[in-house]
């Protein structure tokens, strides 16, 4: 497979080469009638909680209403298709998310090319993972995990919310890093994964920071390390998994995706309201209080990012033979 970074560059390449009218199309009058943000998550969740507070900002700034679809099903590959399809006028736009980078190595034939049939448009925040075990498991720290899995190769399980899912590759991209040996537990969600984990069926688990809190906050979890390069603001007493073992990362990631071919300067402006969003100290207050760190930057900043991602968890799906369900 070549390198997604280099497709990214053909994509970036191809989009200079738009035909003149494309490229310098005025965006004075967009938007002119409501823009729908498509998510491929279930209601609920942080993906969705995310897509409704930035859709609220972008329409306090832009204008028009910016209305949040939720198409779950398929990974999210049926939200991004269906964005993929759709005109390519800025009415149309796709909340980009991890799943979108693991998708590209997890299945082996897809009906589009992500990084050449989505443009980049800006990036809104990362949520960190936290890797926490069960209290019965008798380790306190990210070491000492590690050395009583060694010692207990095969015998704790590390649950999920599904293969292929950012918790999953997190915990894979732990096993591969370390060489511990743990026995994967997919389920249909984190909420079913979280309560066998409060039971004490499963051990370990990388899960999403907001989800886990009121569990780590109440003591029915306990935390080792969050997985972002950073501290929690959340949590600055927990370490990073990366102070322990170096170079490792793994978080959840959100922002805004284009159908290739949108015009530049519709998504020029759409990403100076996101990054004036991202900019304003209430919002940046919101986002912190749900354990947030913000992405602001140009498109091509988002572009790498999603490149990056998509590299990294090639890898780590090719280690661990990940095959979807």
């Amino acid at each position: 497979m070549k390198l997604p970074r280099r497709r990214f560059l053909r994509g970036a390449a191809s989009a200079v080469a738009l035909p003149a009218f494309c490229r310098f199309a005025s965006a004075d009058d967009y938007p002119s009638r409501p823009v729908h943000i498509i998510i491929g998550y279930t209601p609920g969740g942080s993906a969705d909680l995310t897509a409704r507070l930035f859709g609220q900002w972008l329409s306090d700034r832009l204008g028009q209403q910016f209305v949040v679809e939720t198409r779950p099903g398929g990974s999210t590959n049926i939200a991004t298709e269906a964005v993929i399809r759709a005109a390519p006028d800025g009415y149309t736009l796709l909340e980009v998310a991890p799943a979108n980078a693991i998708n590209a190595s997890l299945f082996e034939t897809l009906n589009f090319n992500f990084i050449r049939d989505v443009a980049p448009v800006a990036g809104f925040i990362r949520f960190p993972d936290v890797m926490e075990v069960n209290p019965s498991v008798p380790v306190k720290t990210v070491p000492e995990f590690i050395a009583y899995a060694k010692a207990n190769p095969g015998k704790l399980n590390m649950a999920s919310s599904g293969v292929g899912s950012t918790i999953h590759v997190a915990g894979e991209l732990f096993k591969m890093m370390t060489g511990v040996d743990m026995v994967h537990v997919p389920y249909r969600g984190g909420a079913p994964a979280l309560l066998d984990m409060v039971s004490g069926r499963d051990q370990v688990m990388f899960d999403n920071l907001p989800t886990s809190i009121e569990f780590i906050r109440s003591g029915k979890l306990r935390p080792l390390a969050v997985t972002t390069a950073q501290r929690s603001e959340l949590f600055p007493e927990l370490p990073t998994v990366a102070d322990y073992v170096p170079g490792y990362e793994a978080s959840a990631w959100y922002g805004l995706g284009a159908p290739a071919g949108t015009p530049p300067a519709i998504i020029d402006k759409l990403n100076k309201a996101i990054n004036a969003s991202l900019a304003d100290a209430k919002a940046q207050k919101q986002l912190s209080e749900l354990g947030a760190s913000l992405l602001p930057g140009s498109p091509a900043d988002f572009g790498k990012l999603v490149a990056d991602e998509t590299e990294k968890w090639a890898k780590v799906i090719k280690f661990a033979g990940i095959k979807p369900e």
